[in-house]
């Protein structure tokens, strides 16, 4: 079973604790770098772009996105973000954070046109989000660590440089300790009760010898188990109200596709 499909986990660890964790590391990371007022760049909107975007804005920074993905890059505008090419913020923007999960979103030629004192991040995946490898061959190249998890690349020909966090590794894991453990605590539940959902399931063909995912009634479920603890009342529908909208009083409410 694939829990990382999970809504209970891909719309809340994945934007709620980055939302968190991506503004805590950086705060550990550009320690005494003031972000409201900056300009930050988050490459990438879908669900951690969602939530560090969410996070920056809320500390006062005037938020751009960059985006491949049509649907993403209108959901974007339309939660009032500008939506731009990279190469158009290079030189005025402050801080830039890599989300998408792909590779060579800043390039060192990109690193070369900032501003001095750029501040870049990963939150996406691995160390290749950011050039890493090809920063570390620019002959020259002067590195100068600041603190823990926050170093200064200064390139020779330019004069100027870029400060990186945590090696450009995901630093809300390299500059803090990650997604607070009651967002966390729902993605653990869902592989708990994946587990628990194939081991009853291990003798019969409920599921064959594919990717599945989790039964909506099991994502609902570990929803439900995390509401008490946020002093959440769930309304209960009428009979009449179910059997309008086709569904039970205990759920689920939504078909398999859904989208949230």
């Amino acid at each position: 079973m694939s829990t990382n499909d999970c809504v209970t986990k891909q719309k809340y660890d994945n934007i709620y604790g980055c939302r968190h964790s991506g503004i805590h590391g950086f705060f550990n990371g550009g320690d005494g770098f003031l972000i409201g007022g900056k300009t930050v760049v988050v490459i990438g909107y879908g669900n951690v772009g969602k939530g560090v975007a969410q996070g920056f804005r809320g500390q006062g920074a005037k938020v751009k996105i960059t985006e491949i993905d049509p649907i993403c890059a209108l959901q974007a505008a339309m939660e009032g973000f500008d939506v731009v090419l990279l190469e158009d913020v290079l030189e005025t923007a402050d801080i830039f954070i890599s989300c998408t999960g792909g590779i060579d979103n800043i390039t060192v030629e990109h690193m070369k046109r900032m501003k001095n004192n750029a501040i870049l991040g990963n939150i996406g995946q691995g160390d290749q989000e950011i050039q890493m490898a090809e920063l570390h061959k620019v002959p020259g190249l002067e590195i100068t660590n600041i603190k823990p998890g926050s170093d200064y690349f200064k390139f020779p020909d330019t004069g100027k440089g870029v400060i990186i966090l945590a090696f450009g590794r995901l630093y809300n894991l390299g500059c803090a300790n990650g997604h607070p453990a009651f967002v966390m605590s729902a993605s653990f539940t869902d592989q708990a009760l994946c587990l628990l959902e194939l081991w009853k399931n291990r003798d019969n063909d409920t599921y064959g010898k594919c990717i599945n995912k989790l039964p909506k009634t099991l994502d609902e479920t570990v929803a439900r188990y995390h509401l008490k603890a946020l002093n959440v009342k769930l309304t209960v529908p009428t009979a009449k109200q179910c059997a309008y909208l086709g569904i039970k009083p205990e759920g689920p409410f939504k078909e398999d596709g859904y989208h949230y």
